[in-house]
């Protein structure tokens, strides 16, 4: 026996010495041989072989190294093989021995629509056959089911079963073999991963819950799917925006220049990619980035004063308690600012009489633990130096920071300028015209104890490639955006704030030249409506340019978000709207006026009643007073199933108005997010007070055990689930 089981029969096998075990000929003798079996592929009698090889050595022929001619009826065979490839359909296996060692994930989920419809990869999850006969691609998102419901975790027919919250049981392993899940769908109990977690789940309806029955008629197994996240981090990302926007096709050239380069990879343009200026108030932080981002807010975005004197609470730090108030650079009103997203034409220029300066600051720190001012150096639009001033601080000094901001005990002895002075000279400067650039800036208007309301932040309009709240260095942004090296002294001689607060104004600039989605996702990556556009339809119709279109449907006004991205938007006011408008984008409008007669080349729609249902919004914090919907009780239970009912009755009739060939898939980009948001919320009111309180004053606490449970719900939020069918 082989190592797979099978008899090496027709083998023969050489020993060391060069001969030929006997036993194994006589064994092969009883097989079948490689001669016979290639004999039997070409229709030759076996015998005839074998006569030809007693006959002894065939001699060489001048025509043996060249291919025969095809004779007219090879010809016509061809021809006629060719042809039904072209009528073939295209199928989907899931292979019984499939090599899956991991959860699948939205980027392969997205491969396989990209394969049948534009230029992608052929995914490794599933098999696809004839992939080039699809028609169409209709993407649906159904937030709100889940993987439990599918493998009898959720029993929507079961009164006693818990369905949410956080005392929710799982099911017994008894119970999951007496309602005949069978071992390959019970849940995994343990914290090992086992294939449970990734293998699909085969689809029978006598194992469903009568909601999900109709599902089983046209898909085969629903695919647990992990959607784009942090777990270090616990961080979810859009499972809609994963979906929608495909990285960059990459060359052979490009795949090498990568491997060869060190540090970070030099950004990359799309093939299509078009610089779209920007002023530079296209770039101010909001008033929801400053908070985000630990900035203390400026009087002008509150309208009442307890608001402000609650921000002042909020901003300092325990040890600048005893501090004096800070100071408000003096701006009236945000009536400046209220500027267009693009460039005029006729004006070029993206500051338009504003006053741009860069600032970078140096601390070291003072007695009490906390951060002092040092140095401050202010560098104008033109690249001027406006202000480059030591300061003394007025607080002993206990630590100077040199390997970090390069700052000693030589350079200040002789410096007499004091914080007071600098701020004197600053409230003179931050005009209402002023926008103030930099990196991280929150610290150092932290140490000026000042507040300014126009703030471009080189941290926050250059995305973190893992996305927020991971923040860039400025030192890996310089390198990566402008090729260039600074703080080369980092650890040991300390870094230059003229060098820092220029690259700031060199990457604000880049930014404002090439548009605002440059440096984030969008510049490495694509709309996939974009990608699409470039694939040339298979029926060109007169409202199209001869590339694929898309359509996006969804609920209120998708059109001012991502619906921007497709050719055609549709938004709906419930889900048997939604239903309707998958129609009319997949077969069209009867006159071509909008929508061509034939319908468009991809959908993407949103069914949102059953994530409504459950509590699963958009933004999942809860606040930490409210407390969850309780669905454990019969009627919510019964609620639920209904809500499922009436969910998977509009996926049944979005399936049965598609054309032959459509590729049709269903994911619900996560899992239940709910106790991840109310984590979430928790550890930022503990962050929030831990800064202005004592510890025994805090409502909230934040231990290793609550850091955990937030990793588990963050990891269990991440896995959705994904169902793929070819009409």
């Amino acid at each position: 026996m082989g190592k797979h089981g099978h008899h090496y029969q027709g083998r023969k096998r050489k020993r060391p010495n060069g001969k030929v075990d006997a036993k194994e000929v006589s064994n092969a003798s009883d097989g079948v041989g490689l001669a016979e079996t290639l004999a039997r592929l070409r229709g030759v009698d076996a015998d005839s072989t074998h006569e030809q090889d007693n006959a002894g050595p065939v001699e060489p022929s001048p025509h043996n190294s060249k291919r025969p001619k095809k004779s007219h009826h090879d010809q016509h065979s061809d021809d006629q093989t060719e042809i039904l490839a072209k009528d073939a359909r295209p199928t989907l296996t899931v292979a019984s021995l499939h090599r899956l060692e991991a959860i699948i994930k939205l980027g392969d989920v997205q491969k396989l629509l990209l394969y049948c419809l534009a230029d992608g990869e052929s995914p490794q999850w599933i098999s696809v056959k004839h992939h080039g006969q699809v028609k169409k691609a209709v993407v649906l998102l159904v937030p709100g089911l889940e993987k439990g419901m599918f493998d009898g975790e959720i029993d929507l027919s079961t009164v006693s079963a818990s369905v949410a919250g956080p005392d929710v049981q799982e099911t017994d392993v008894s119970q999951a073999e007496n309602t005949g899940l069978g071992k390959g769908c019970e849940p995994s109990q343990g914290k090992r991963k086992t294939p449970d977690d990734y293998l699909p789940i085969p689809l029978d309806s006598e194992k469903l819950s009568d909601p999900l029955k109709p599902l089983s008629c046209f898909f085969s197994h629903v695919w647990p799917v992990k959607a784009p996240g942090d777990d270090k981090y616990s961080k979810v990302h859009s499972p809609l925006h994963a979906m929608l926007n495909s990285p960059l096709p990459r060359s052979q050239e490009d795949k090498e220049e990568e491997k060869s380069r060190k540090g970070p990879r030099a950004p990359r343009e799309g093939r299509n990619w078009e610089n779209q200026p920007v002023p530079i108030t296209a770039l101010l932080a909001t008033k929801e980035d400053l908070l985000e981002n630990d900035y203390t807010l400026h009087p002008l975005f509150f309208d009442h004063p307890a608001e402000v004197s609650d921000e002042r609470l909020r901003g300092m730090e325990e040890g600048n308690k005893e501090e004096a108030s800070l100071l408000d650079s003096h701006v009236g009103t945000l009536e400046h600012f209220h500027s267009s997203s693009t460039i005029d034409s006729h004006d070029r220029d993206p500051v338009s009489g504003k006053t741009v300066l860069a600032m970078d600051c140096e601390m070291c720190k003072v007695a009490g633990d906390c951060l002092a001012l040092t140095r401050i150096s202010i560098v104008g639009w033109d690249g001027a130096i406006v202000m480059d001033e030591l300061v003394r601080p007025d607080k002993p000094i206990t630590d100077y920071l040199t390997p970090y901001s390069g700052i000693t005990a030589a350079k200040l002895d002789p410096v007499s300028t004091t914080l007071a002075d600098i701020q004197s000279r600053l409230l003179g400067i931050l005009t209402p015209q002023t926008i103030v650039i930099g990196h991280s800036l929150n610290s150092d208007f932290t140490a000026l104890m000042m507040t300014h309301p126009y703030i471009v932040d080189t941290s926050i309009i250059y995305q973190h490639p893992r996305g927020p709240p991971l923040k860039s260095s400025l030192k890996w942004l310089a390198q990566k955006y402008l090729n260039r090296e600074i703080q080369k002294g980092h650890g040991t001689q300390g870094h230059d704030s003229i060098e820092d607060a220029q690259a700031c104004l060199d990457l604000v600039k880049m930014k404002c030249e090439k548009g605002g989605k440059w440096g984030t996702f969008e510049a490495s990556g694509e709309s996939i409506f974009k990608r699409l556009s470039r694939t040339p339809r298979s029926r060109p119709s007169a409202n199209s340019t001869g590339g694929k279109i898309g359509a996006i449907i969804d609920h209120s006004t998708p059109e001012r978000s991502f619906g921007a991205m497709a050719q055609h938007c549709i938004g709906c006011r419930n889900d048997e709207e939604v239903v309707l408008g998958v129609r009319r984008a997949v077969l069209g409008d009867h006159d071509g006026s909008v929508i061509p007669g034939d319908g468009v080349d991809f959908t993407w729609a949103r069914l949102r009643d059953l994530e409504a249902f459950r509590g699963w919004s958009n933004d999942n914090r809860q606040t930490l007073d409210k407390t969850r919907p309780d669905t454990s009780s019969a009627p919510s239970l019964a609620a639920l199933s209904t809500t499922v009912n009436s969910t998977v009755q509009h996926i049944v009739n979005i399936h049965a108005l598609l054309p032959p060939c459509t590729l049709f898939i269903v994911y619900s980009g996560t899992g239940d997010p709910l106790e991840m948001g109310r984590l979430q919320d928790m550890q930022r009111r503990f962050k929030k007070e831990y800064a202005t309180k004592r510890w025994d004053q805090l409502s909230v606490k934040w231990t290793d055990e609550e850091e955990q449970a937030l990793r588990k719900a963050c990891g269990k939020a991440r896995v959705g689930i994904g169902m793929v069918c070819m009409t």
